[in-house]
């Protein structure tokens, strides 16, 4: 449906120019959105997808298997789609300390996402409600190193910004002036936090979609909007209950539609039409659920059939399995990280990834004979799939 324009203009200085930028109405949208017909169908369908993926972390062996190299592999495609260019093992190098020729502000960039989304996985967990109080600590840790540390992390923004262009006066987007962005976070908070009941009342996947669009039309902050932004969205389904274990990121659905993602948001702001993003949304929210689902699957038959390798191990096999399970729980790793996860000597854990090499499980990738380490490609594979930079 396209309605009016979702907000209103006020004149802001910047950068030695006067623009007209952009101030949100608040949520929800009015009139109410329709959410009736295919549109319904396609809701059914997304929570279906979502009620799946829920479903599927139980069967995992041990969901941190799946999370921690889950959790990287989101925190590296959102921070692709700000420009990072680092990879997957970039990542899982540098946390290991050892990352010679690693672009270090693009991955310590990278970090820092998994760094925030932990902490506000964290506190959800322990009670504290999802609030601009939250959202500040979470982009504090977001652009606590690296690029964008001289940005203000976790607080909103003094000054303004603005998108595209190369400057104010030709920029494709104005957010909100300084002085009205804590007012709008304000009423972005009360709609959050207001949406499970009353006259807000709304499905949780059908709020996150609004919360995306209306954050990301505030631009609150002066940096790391973007990331922030796609946090949210996990933030919210984890904090509504719909799903127990945050593994529905769709970021690698908007990078894979960027300029229809881009065109959507526009189409809020300027007709108010929020079906069509909804829609968008819906799809991405299906898409993903299900390529997680089958990712999922996919490392619990590659589990499956690798464990059934070690099966002929003789007296060996325990020390072995002990470390295929440490293997698992970090597919890039040393010998050092591989003792302290498996509970094994030095030498025995050298001996266990030396046999996990010769059965075609692991792989050295230094090519030396000091400080080696070792990645499950076959996992690593798997996980790595379009991630590739941009």
């Amino acid at each position: 449906m396209r309605r009016e324009a979702t907000g209103h203009y006020e004149d802001s200085a910047t950068a030695g120019e006067t623009v007209r930028a952009f101030v949100p109405d608040p949520l929800p949208p009015e009139p109410p959105v329709l959410l009736a017909g295919p549109l319904q169908a396609l809701h059914e369908r997304a929570l279906l997808a979502c009620g799946r993926l829920d479903g599927v972390s139980t069967l995992l062996p041990n969901p941190e298997l799946f999370l921690y190299a889950y959790v990287r592999r989101e925190a590296l495609l959102s921070s692709q789609i700000e420009g990072t260019q680092s990879s997957l093992s970039d990542l899982l190098l540098f946390e290991l300390q050892e990352a010679p020729g690693v672009p270090f502000d693009d991955v310590v960039e990278v970090s820092s996402y998994v760094a925030g989304l932990e902490h506000g996985l964290t506190r959800l967990a322990e009670g504290f409600p999802l609030s601009c109080r939250l959202l500040r600590e979470i982009h504090g840790r977001l652009l606590s190193r690296g690029r964008g540390a001289d940005r203000l992390p976790g607080v909103f923004r003094r000054s303004q910004n603005w998108i595209g262009g190369t400057r104010p006066g030709n920029a494709r987007f104005v957010p909100p002036p300084p002085w009205l962005v804590e007012d709008c976070m304000g009423l972005l908070e009360q709609f959050i936090h207001s949406g499970h009941h009353g006259e807000h009342s709304l499905p949780v996947l059908v709020r996150a979609a609004l919360a995306h669009v209306q954050f990301e039309t505030i631009h609150p902050f002066l940096d790391g909007n973007g990331r922030l932004g796609r946090l949210l969205i996990v933030l919210m389904l984890i904090d509504a209950g719909l799903l127990q274990q945050p593994l529905l990121y769709l970021s690698l659905f908007f990078k894979q539609h960027r300029r229809r993602y881009y065109e959507l948001l526009d189409g809020v702001r300027q007709q108010g039409d929020w079906e069509a993003w909804i829609e968008f949304f819906l799809e991405g929210v299906e898409s993903t659920a299900s390529a997680a689902v089958a990712t999922a699957q996919r490392l619990l038959a590659l589990f499956h059939t690798d464990e059934a390798r070690l099966e002929a191990l003789g007296r060996l096999g325990p020390s072995v399995r002990l470390g295929y399970a440490a293997l698992r729980r970090r597919p890039l790793t040393s010998t050092k990280q591989l003792k302290e996860l498996s509970g094994l000597s030095f030498p025995t854990a050298g001996k266990a990834l030396e046999i996990l090499v010769e059965l075609g499980i692991a792989r050295e990738i230094t090519g030396g004979q000091r400080n080696r380490l070792f990645a499950y490609d076959s996992y690593l594979a798997i996980l790595s799939e379009g991630t590739e930079p941009l």
